[in-house]
């Protein structure tokens, strides 16, 4: 098993852990990573693009002109495509982009993001993150002395308003607990920062 240190919030080493080799420490699929990025961001979608086609456009039901001897184009209707104000070709309408991904999947590319970032050493535990009050200036500073002021996921192992909201005004900076992870957030972040008890409960649901 790997060990990995062990940070405070000032960035000094207080305690070392073992991390599962089955879920930190496995040969990254990047195939199924890539196809749960695309489920994530297809599912975002809200596929409420529309647009009319000629047979929906008000008007053109009369032939502009007659069919020989104008010297014109012959035109059936001045609401077909290659008219100002006509149609739309095979115009965009109202769809669903969601697809699924079965269970074996999903658990595998969340444990091949879990081990790539941790291959990559992108990976920081923090001991704990404790906060008097709602506090920007402190999740920032944090972060900085962990050396993740770039791009950064904290993982929570529950809810803590106080962390959410000091750290959501921070650019690039994300927070999510271990029941809302998703392979997007992580592989999106330069750095993924997890709180110690997240890590037992990580290993809990994918080892």
């Amino acid at each position: 098993m790997a060990n990995i240190d062990v940070l405070d919030m000032a960035g000094k080493k207080v305690d070392s852990i073992e991390l599962s080799d089955a879920v930190f420490a496995i040969e990254p699929n990047v195939a199924v990573m890539h196809k749960m990025v695309t489920n994530y961001l297809a599912n975002n979608r809200q596929g409420t693009q529309s647009a009319l086609t000629r047979a929906e456009v008000r008007g053109g039901g009369r032939k502009p002109w007659k069919q020989k001897g104008t010297g014109h184009a012959r035109q059936g209707s001045t609401r077909a495509p290659q008219w100002t104000h006509g149609g739309v070709v095979f115009a965009p309408k109202p769809r669903c982009y969601r697809f699924n991904i079965n269970k074996k999947e999903r658990r595998l590319a969340m444990k091949s993001a879990f081990s790539g970032k941790f291959a990559d050493s992108q990976l920081i535990v923090i001991d704990k993150i404790t906060l008097d009050e709602f506090k920007t200036k402190t999740i920032a500073e944090m972060l900085r002395a962990i050396g993740a002021d770039n791009k950064a996921l904290i993982v929570l192992p529950e809810v803590d308003k106080k962390v959410i909201n000091s750290a959501r005004n921070i650019p690039g900076v994300k927070t999510a607990q271990v029941n809302t992870l998703n392979v997007y957030d992580i592989v999106n972040a330069d750095k993924l920062v997890i709180v110690k008890d997240a890590v037992s409960k990580i290993e809990e649901v994918y080892a």
